[in-house]
């Protein structure tokens, strides 16, 4: 969906942030014009690919069709989906996204581990816009 926000290659289906090269600050989504941290002077951003795993933080349902620009085909009836915030692994940072086809916030307790897969936000007849979902960790789809 967004470039530069993930990448899916050899090594699987990964997030992208940057980091800070003067503090080690990591940022999600990426920072490319400069540091984040008031703290830091300034540094250099590099991208750097974030854990898959990390540990459901919390979550809730959506109920309602969201307002413009989300897209959805009004002509289809409104399907509720779980989103989850989950604190990445080695980045103790909360990252925020949907849950994967199929899991409800009937599947979720905080504290479980999930893991990042490639998703879709959208699709017509010539494009497929990818994103990111999160899964339990270790369920295959």
């Amino acid at each position: 969906m967004v470039d530069g926000w993930f990448a899916d290659d050899g090594d699987g289906f990964r997030l992208l942030g940057t980091r800070c090269a003067a503090c080690s600050s990591v940022f999600f989504p990426r920072e490319d014009a400069h540091c984040r941290n008031p703290r830091c002077p300034g540094g250099d951003l590099e991208e750097v690919p974030l854990s898959r795993h990390g540990r459901v933080w919390s979550y809730t349902d959506s109920r309602y069709r969201p307002p413009s620009p989300y897209v959805t085909d009004p002509e289809l009836p409104w399907e509720p989906y779980a989103l989850i915030a989950v604190e990445l692994e080695s980045e103790r940072m909360v990252v925020l996204g949907q849950a994967a086809p199929g899991v409800t916030v009937a599947d979720l307790t905080v504290g479980m581990e999930v893991e990042v897969v490639a998703g879709v936000l959208h699709e017509d007849a010539e494009t497929i816009w990818t994103t990111w979902h999160w899964r339990p960790a270790g369920v295959r789809a």
